[in-house]
């Protein structure tokens, strides 16, 4: 081994340290921490009392609110953009890639600002405080990885295929249930993952539309964070983390390089 590379190395585990390793320690070390003052650089008593607090009902619900708000999100996210995203990638039609870049909008702006014209809107519904309104909320950010994914999927599979099956006398709808659908699986896995955790940890919506009566776990780590809990709120992130890192392994698997190269093409 060289001198570049021993350098190289040494660069990618320090950016590792700084930016993976000692942020998510912390969190870990904060979760066990029951007493730490200042100036001692290390807590003064660990234990599991912070923990025990995770059985409480009041994190065990928002655990239980946040996972079934991703569930329905993610379902009723897929049911809109999977005829949309086939629409984008097969068919030629005028503004094709103006329709495509408006589902970037909410992201191509400050969240706060789209989010909150959004909530005024959902007030006016009255779906202020109601679980309803926050699946609303989070499906306006949930379309936008679910449609571009979605549609980079479906430029993946040829049309000949679907040609094929027509021209032997299926019809184009038996064609894509049959064909096109199935091949698509593993990016509607891919998209479906990319939803659940979008939603599962997306904050700024929930707490404007949830708040007070719908609360997640990022909502409920914020309060935590701003009760200066800082044990609860480590526990909770550290609770919130774990369906990521399973998720995004399972992501891995399933997000294939063809759709990457596909993404954002019209």
């Amino acid at each position: 081994m060289n001198n570049k590379e021993i350098i190289l190395d040494a660069l990618i585990m320090t950016i590792l340290l700084i930016f993976i390793v000692f942020p998510i320690g912390g969190l870990i070390l904060w979760s066990f921490t029951q007493k730490w003052m200042w100036p001692s650089p290390f807590p003064q008593a660990l234990g599991l009392k912070y923990w025990n607090l995770a059985a409480q009902v009041s994190l065990l619900e928002a655990l239980w609110t946040g996972l079934k708000v991703a569930v329905i999100v993610t379902i009723a996210t897929l049911i809109v953009s999977i005829p949309i995203s086939y629409l984008l990638a097969r068919f030629k039609f005028p503004f094709k890639a103006i329709i495509l870049v408006l589902f970037l909008l909410p992201q191509a702006f400050p969240q706060l600002p789209v989010y909150a014209n959004t909530a005024v809107f959902l007030y006016k519904l009255n779906l202020g405080g109601r679980i309803e309104g926050v699946i609303l909320i989070q499906m306006v950010g949930a379309l936008i990885y679910s449609v571009w994914t979605l549609t980079a999927v479906f430029q993946t599979i040829p049309t000949s295929l679907e040609e094929a099956a027509v021209n032997l006398g299926s019809t184009y709808t038996k064609a894509f249930f049959h064909i096109t659908f199935p091949l698509s699986v593993p990016g509607i896995i891919a998209s479906s993952i990319l939803v659940f955790l979008w939603s599962l940890d997306e904050f700024t919506g929930t707490l404007l539309i949830g708040s007070p009566f719908v609360k997640t776990l990022s909502t409920f780590m914020y309060q935590a964070a701003q009760g200066y809990e800082l044990q609860v709120a480590s526990v909770t992130a550290i609770i919130l983390m774990i369906p990521g890192i399973l998720l995004l392994t399972l992501l891995e698997k399933h997000l294939k390089s063809e759709y990457l190269s596909k993404f954002g093409g019209i």
